[in-house]
Parts: structure tokens; sequence; C-alpha cells
């Protein structure tokens, strides 16, 4: 037997990404966190890309919103973080 290890092809690919990301980030000032997510979403079409920018910045406002309405409101409020999360996958961000 050779004492090579055996790694997965995932496993390889990880280990590979977290590589570049400590390389670049120098340049890019990027965490490993978000080099994933501009992977993940470099097969988006630009289109898609910048709706999934703005349901970044929008569901954090949208998920406050839930918790400090009253009552009346909560269920509106409810039912647009609803919506923005289905978005949000259905996209693939």
């Amino acid at each position: 037997m050779s004492c090579k290890s055996r790694k997965s092809p995932e496993l390889q690919r990880t280990g590979l990404n977290r590589a570049v990301d400590d390389a670049l980030k120098p340049l890019t000032g990027k965490t490993r966190d978000e080099m994933d997510v501009i992977r993940r979403r470099v097969k988006l079409q630009r289109r898609e890309q910048g709706e999934c920018r703005q349901l970044d910045s929008r569901l954090p406002e949208l998920d406050a919103a839930t918790r400090r309405n009253d009552c009346a409101r909560k269920a509106q409020a409810d039912v647009a973080l609803y919506q923005a999360r289905k978005q949000y996958l259905y996209l693939g961000c």
C-alpha cells in the first residue's frame, strides 16, 4: 500500500477553495463565506445576481420588521418575509 492520502473530490475542491481564498484575501478583502457566495452565484444570470444582492440587504430589514411590528402589521410583515425568502431560495442565492 502507498502512503498517499485519498480524499474525495469534494474534499479536494474544498481544500483548493480555502487555499485560493486565503491567497486572495489581501486583494479582495473577502472572507471564505463571502467567496463561497460568489462561487455559488457565478452560475446565475446577471439579472438574478442583482436580485440576490437586493435580497441580501432586504431580508435582514424584513426580519427586523417582523420582530418590531404589532399584531396587526405582523401578518403582513411575515408574508413579505416569506415571499422574499422563497424568492431567495428559488433563485439559488
